[in-house]
């Protein structure tokens, strides 16, 4: 298992939020995709973000996150977008349901 971090652009917040997610490693995390990573991600309460989105997939690709332009950049909101659309059942609405959530309790 490689750590999350080791992936330039990974920084502790966003380790903090794949782990949560049930995504432990660098291993696990190529696997999945940024896409199905950052679902993930969303689904265990994390906030959506455009930005945090497309940065995570110019770090799959070993690019920085500025690195991101264009047709592109335009391809992967469309994408972004999407996935906000679509139907997270699990997704905590607030605090306090994520709360309850992580306790198990909701």
């Amino acid at each position: 298992m490689t750590s999350l971090r080791t992936i330039s652009g990974i920084g502790p917040a966003t380790e903090t939020d794949m782990i949560c997610a049930g995504i432990p490693d660098a291993e696990t995390l190529r696997a999945l995709g940024a896409h199905d990573a950052y679902a993930r991600m969303i689904a265990k309460g994390t906030r959506p973000h455009f930005i945090g989105y497309y940065a995570l997939h110019m770090a799959l690709q070993g690019r920085p996150w500025n690195d991101c332009k264009g047709a592109e950049k335009e391809s992967l909101r469309t994408r972004f977008d999407a996935l906000l659309a679509s139907d997270t059942p699990d997704r905590p609405s607030n605090d306090l349901a994520r709360f309850l959530s992580d306790m198990g309790l909701a």
